[in-house]
């Protein structure tokens, strides 16, 4: 047996020595010539199943990415192959039936000679495949008879321990499948229960530990996930980006982009981290090791934006991007950055393979910061450690995602279910541009910053009749703009910033005077001089906006009639949110306003006509909220990271033994001992004699409010100038304060719903939350009223509460 293994592992040493200059040779033919050569080959290649064989060929559609990498998956499974025989290599004294099968299979490749290219590449995977079900089948006979001479069978056991309830289920599965990844090889899995054993209690978490194994020994582990004990550091300021700069990298424009934000904002940075420095009074902040892995950016995701900088594309992702990694830069913490999957795989010490084996030892990272693109590669390629470390990552996600998208099984049954969401993390895991929903943290980005001298300067030096328009792409300019365009033109001249080609002018009206793709510098230039930034309507919810209003700038966009939503328009079609648009950018219309910016019906020829001319005759001063300066982010991000913890689970509360679990279903209309009713208010808040859990944000902070029916806690906490605060959900999802706003149920019922904590009036039922991830701030029914967990704020900063900081 042991020279027929050593003879069939020396044959395909020599097919792996000639396949491999020969599969470089076909990546240099060229793609039209491997498009042309893959479409001859299409549907011939096939291979005989055993069970569910990972050598299996799968070549009906031939073209594209797929098409180039057929050769390279048949090398890797002659790869794959030699691993096998090192196996059976192992086993000696098989039977005679094996080392016959063995010399045939070398005779085998011993005659493949084909003649020309084609018929070559069809050889070789016929005989591939061929030869993987052989292989298949002589090491499944040689390793069943190994382990029954070796009388390990008895040794390794599956357990039936009702602690470990999945673990026969796993052993079964590893039988069948464990030649699925190489990575299971590599963690020492070799086709005996034993090592299946061995792997599912000290890889992954399936089986108890076996008690002859020496459990003082780490299991084995890539060496980039191994990870010494250190003692925690202390964060401090930075207000240098030399080494955040190199960290960025080059090659793209995307990148060339980002530092030159970087440097432009340089000094503001500088100032803000002086000034949150004062303000925290030299308090102990944790220095955090970070993972930013910018998933959109990879090449493995298309890379999209990249190549449309320089062409009038969206630039708002890459600014926040900028902005984050400035941040947390500038905070102190221990940055690492990823800009391709295979950066990635390093940092996390991925083991090799298609991704389906965790990651041994701890998380080399105290959190990740990526976007849906990177959380899909980290699935890909972190198995099932992403269920376990996902508690750590921060998804950066422009437009939100409410909880019932969320929640997978949840979305699925009753159909939220879209292309994005439903990774079951805490909603407030996702972070946002602007302040969408409180369900999310709002993650933000700046603006840059004017000191008076230069406020002073702007205010002298307005042009009253011009006008910029807020739209880089000629199609922007299309599709029943004229009318306005014409309304607007007769006041005011009107100036874009359309990208064109030299050999192509723009497609814009005649009395345009365009600028082209302007830079950063000479956009501002242009903004310090207009006294209007005027809005098409897309792109929605953009930085733009806020940098005209800092410089001046009043800001008129489109009134939405009805508002936009995945249910109307395409453009949110598919996205992880019910949100209701009314306006082009909401948060200037709601939390910044007239005069600084107003929202007419573009329709309206009088009304258009009006504001133009109000326009005209108001004077404004630039302005900034205080939560898109630097010092408003940094202050904001960083009590995120002190105080943010989704990877400790949270104590139950009620407690057990509290006297609300003991409630009847309907109890006396008064105020229990939790909370106590606000002066002059319908808003209930905690009492100061009760006994307060730690939370962040605190409870001193919670009001306590029912909506209206139809109503969500984020109008219904807005209406009464507070914020919908998802993290206190918990403390409100009981009888006891269904009782403090007397409420009369004669049923309550907990019940996967999310818009629970509810009731209704007309049924007298009241149903609380059984599953906290879909505590909802955006959930509405116009069958309940909701209980809502409103909480003040910071002036300038809606995420923090006064005493969140």
């Amino acid at each position: 047996m042991m020279t027929g293994n050593i003879d069939g592992k020396i044959m395909i040493r020599r097919w792996l020595v000639t396949f491999k200059p020969f599969r470089i040779f076909v990546v240099g033919i060229g793609f039209f010539s491997l498009c042309f050569l893959m479409t001859s080959l299409g549907g011939q290649f096939s291979a005989k199943r055993l069970g569910d064989s990972p050598f299996t060929i799968r070549t009906e559609v031939m073209g594209g990415v797929e098409s180039r990498g057929v050769l390279r998956k048949i090398s890797d499974m002659l790869e794959v192959i030699l691993k096998r025989m090192d196996s059976l290599s192992k086993l000696d004294n098989s039977t005679t039936s094996d080392t016959r099968r063995l010399d045939e299979l070398s005779s085998a490749i011993n005659r493949f000679q084909p003649a020309g290219l084609v018929e070559r590449i069809q050889a070789i995977a016929q005989n591939v495949s061929n030869m993987a079900v052989r292989v298949e089948q002589i090491l499944q006979n040689s390793m069943a008879a190994g382990r029954v001479r070796d009388g390990s069978s008895g040794q390794c056991e599956v357990p039936r321990d009702p602690r470990y309830p999945d673990c026969p289920g796993k052993v079964d599965w590893m039988r069948a499948r464990w030649t699925s990844d190489p990575c299971y090889a590599f963690y020492g899995v070799d086709g005996s229960d034993c090592s299946f054993l061995i792997y599912l209690s000290e890889v992954e978490w399936f089986c108890p530990p076996l008690a002859w194994r020496n459990h003082s020994s780490p299991p084995t582990v890539h060496t980039h996930t191994r990870q010494t004990a250190t003692t925690k550091r202390q964060a401090a300021f930075r207000t240098d980006l030399s080494s955040l700069l190199d960290l960025v990298g080059t090659g793209k424009e995307s990148l060339s982009f980002m530092k030159r934000r970087m440097r432009r904002l340089a000094s503001q940075w500088g100032t803000a981290a002086q000034r949150l420095h004062a303000k925290l009074r030299q308090r102990w902040r944790e220095q955090k090791k970070i993972l930013v892995h910018v998933g959109f950016l990879t090449e493995e995701s298309g890379d999209v934006f990249s190549p449309k900088v320089l062409k009038g594309g969206p630039l708002g992702e890459m600014v926040q991007w900028a902005d984050i990694l400035t941040a947390l830069h500038v905070l102190g913490h221990n940055l690492k950055i990823s800009m391709s999957v295979k950066e990635l795989q390093g940092f996390l010490g991925v083991p090799p393979g298609r991704g389906s084996c965790p990651l041994t030892g701890p998380l080399p990272f105290d959190l990740i910061y990526t976007d849906y693109h990177g959380m899909q590669q980290m699935k890909q390629h972190m198995g099932l450690s992403l269920k376990r470390h996902k508690c750590h990552i921060r998804v950066i996600d422009t437009f939100g995602t409410e909880p019932a998208y969320n929640h997978e099984d949840y979305a699925t049954l009753h159909g939220y279910r879209t292309n994005w969401g439903y990774w079951n993390l805490n909603s407030r895991q996702y972070m946002t541009m602007f302040p969408h929903t409180p369900d999310n943290s709002f993650m933000g980005f700046v603006s840059e910053e004017l000191n008076d001298t230069e406020k002073s300067s702007i205010m002298q030096n307005k042009v009253n009749n011009m006008a910029v328009v807020y739209g880089k792409e000629a199609s922007m300019w299309k599709q029943g703009k004229e009318g306005f365009l014409q309304i607007l033109h007769r006041y005011m001249e009107v100036h874009g910033t359309v990208y064109y080609e030299t050999q192509r002018p723009p497609e814009v009206p005649a009395y345009v005077k365009n600028h082209g793709l302007l830079p950063q510098h000479e956009l501002q230039t242009l903004l310090r001089k207009a006294k209007l930034f005027i809005g098409f309507g897309f792109p929605y919810e953009g930085p733009a906006p806020l940098e005209a209003i800092a410089n001046g700038c009043i800001y008129l966009q489109p009134k939405f009639h009805p508002p936009h939503s995945s249910l109307n328009h395409e453009f949110f079609r598919g996205k992880p949110t019910s949100r209701e648009v009314s306006s082009q950018h909401p948060y200037a219309e709601q939390y910044i306003g007239r005069p600084h910016v107003m929202t007419v019906d573009y329709n309206n020829s009088q009304e258009f006509d009006s504001a133009i001319r109000e326009i005209m005759s108001t004077k404004v001063e630039p302005y900034l909220p205080y939560e898109y300066t630097c010092e408003g982010m940094l202050e904001r991000v960083h009590a995120y990271i002190q105080h943010q913890d989704f990877c400790t689970p949270e104590a139950p509360f009620p407690p057990a033994n509290s006297s609300s679990s003991k409630l009847g279903l309907s109890s006396p209309a008064s105020p229990g001992p939790q909370f106590f009713l606000l002066p002059n208010s319908s808003a209930l808040t905690w009492a100061p004699n009760a006994n307060a859990p730690l939370a962040w944000p605190p409870l001193s902070s919670l009001r306590l409010l029912a909506s209206q029916e139809g109503q969500s806690c984020v109008e219904a906490c807005q209406r009464a100038n507070l914020v919908c605060e998802p993290a206190l959900f918990r403390f409100v999802n009981n009888k006891e304060a269904l009782r403090g706003l007397e409420v009369q149920c004669e049923v309550v019922e907990a019940e996967v719903n999310h818009v629970f904590p509810a009731f209704s009036v007309l049924r007298r039922e009241c149903g609380l939350q059984k599953d906290p991830l879909l505590y909802s701030c955006a959930g509405l029914s116009p069958k309940y009223r909701r209980l809502c967990p409103c909480r003040d704020y910071r002036r300038g900063q809606v995420a923090l509460c006064r005493d969140c900081l």
